[in-house]
């Protein structure tokens, strides 16, 4: 082979090993160099990547305490919240606070009655009838204590009437619909049609 690339002229000679040169070139590039670049670029990206995590997980270290602070925030305004609104009713405990109320003002509680509860979207309204006796000022005094109850308690349908035999501390009877309410964890889906019915279209009248 080298006598025969001898007796070329020195131009092909020249050309030849150019070619061989640029094939060796390409074959390394190919085989080499590509696979070595693209490894080298995807290390690149996944290093900008971890950077990046680096630095939010970084930010979110700095900002720590100001989310611990508002998680308890939080939690105060929800313990709050469940002191107005209880997640379950408790009638002893409710009757043991309002007598004790009662007990405060001076007044008897002569009738505890509990009603049916009315279901609302978050929450549920349970009114009691209650039956004092006392005197005027004692359940002022009474509904005034009531009204800076933790617990919210609205009180209506009040009928105060004089006792025909007044007694020291006791002249009136009064009766009143005190209604609490009970925070319930899902509000209540409405009712849907019962299968095999149809509603009528409006304007229509049913058979």
């Amino acid at each position: 082979m080298a006598p025969s690339l001898n007796k070329l002229p020195w131009y092909y000679q020249i050309g030849l090993f150019l070619l061989l040169a640029a094939a060796g070139v390409y074959v390394f590039y190919i085989y080499y160099a590509a696979p070595a670049e693209a490894d080298l670029h995807s290390r690149r990206t996944e290093l900008v990547s971890l950077q990046a995590d680096i630095n939010t997980g970084l930010a979110n270290a700095r900002r720590l305490p100001q989310f611990r602070a508002r998680v308890q925030v939080l939690q105060a305004q929800l313990n709050d919240l469940k002191t107005i609104l209880p997640e379950q009713k408790d009638v002893a405990d409710l009757l043991r606070r309002m007598q004790a109320l009662a007990v405060e003002s001076n007044l008897t509680i002569r009738g505890f009655k509990p009603e049916p509860t009315v279901t609302k979207a978050l929450h549920v309204e349970w009114p009691i009838s209650l039956q004092l006796d006392g005197s005027y000022n004692n359940l002022a005094v009474f509904f005034d204590r009531i009204s800076r109850f933790p617990r919210i308690i609205d009180v209506s349908d009040i009928d105060i009437r004089a006792k025909p035999k007044q007694e020291p501390g006791s002249t009136i009877t009064a009766s009143c619909k005190a209604t609490t309410f009970v925070l319930i964890d899902k509000p209540a889906t409405a009712a849907k049609p019962a299968a095999g019915k149809r509603q009528a279209p409006a304007g229509r009248k049913t058979p």
